[in-house]
């Protein structure tokens, strides 16, 4: 598991992605910490799992590099595979704290979100920023996101694409701990270990619970995701989003 490191504190598990500086995913990522999540579950030492990243982002979105399907049914499998690690990592069955610094943007929100528990600085940046690209949310954010901070203000995010920092964050409960920069790794990991301290079966019955058809719900919303998804892929429009975002440009949409 070269990307990720991992290693374990009394009953916390600390799993830190190692993609930086930005900590871009892909499916083989998104596996690993699944596997992770999975590997939690079976040993019962082990209570709280902690997601943290090496780099100046928790994670900057997918990775669009490298050597991507080039037809569109291609691409579309792509997507259902990456999907469907995520929706490993929505399955497990004890809590997660994200430690979450420098930026999670577009499909780093729905990583982040993956988890129960969010730790920011307030220099955190949070951004839903798919329409920005002339796409559509993933990640399940179409649930997760509203169920977080409230369905008007959920679509507020999704439709504009804007940044929300880590005071602003904390404000509508995008996050739930600020910390500054220097102790974001301590705080986040004080919150697993102060959930740790509760009983173990205890925490995991009423967690399961508290999410009850939460799997079921983002499994649903993700057919209709992966859908809208695949043809906006295929626009003029999707292509002058990534085309803008790299040149670091106002984009020029045409709707086509």
């Amino acid at each position: 598991m070269s990307d990720l490191i991992i290693s374990r504190t009394g009953h916390v598990q600390i799993i830190e992605i190692n993609r930086p500086p930005h900590n871009y995913f892909d499916t083989s990522l998104l596996r690993q910490i699944a596997d992770a999540f999975e590997a939690a579950d079976e040993d019962r030492n082990l209570r709280v799992n902690l997601l943290c990243a090496n780099g100046k982002s928790f994670c900057a979105g997918a990775n669009f590099t490298g050597n991507q399907p080039t037809t569109p049914e291609g691409r579309r499998a792509d997507s259902r595979a990456l999907y469907d690690q995520g929706l490993r990592m929505f399955r497990c069955k004890k809590p997660v704290v994200a430690a979450v610094q420098g930026h999670a943007i577009g499909g780093g929100l729905g990583v982040a979100l993956a988890a129960d528990f969010r730790v920011a600085t307030a220099k955190t940046s949070f951004s839903a920023n798919f329409t920005r690209l002339g796409f559509h949310p993933g990640f399940g954010l179409t649930v997760t996101l509203p169920e977080l901070i409230g369905e008007t203000r959920a679509s507020l995010l999704m439709l504009t694409g804007r940044r929300v920092l880590g005071e602003e964050a904390l404000r509508i409960g995008l996050c739930d701990v600020l910390a500054s920069e220097e102790r974001l790794r301590d705080e986040a990991l004080a919150l697993a270990q102060e959930i740790a301290e509760s009983s173990p079966l205890g925490v995991q019955s009423t967690r399961e619970t508290l999410r009850l058809g939460l799997v079921e719900r983002i499994e649903e919303r993700l057919e209709r995701e992966l859908q809208e998804q695949s043809w906006l892929r295929e626009t003029a429009d999707f292509a002058e989003g990534v085309r803008a975002t790299a040149e670091r440009r106002s984009t020029n949409f045409q709707a086509r």
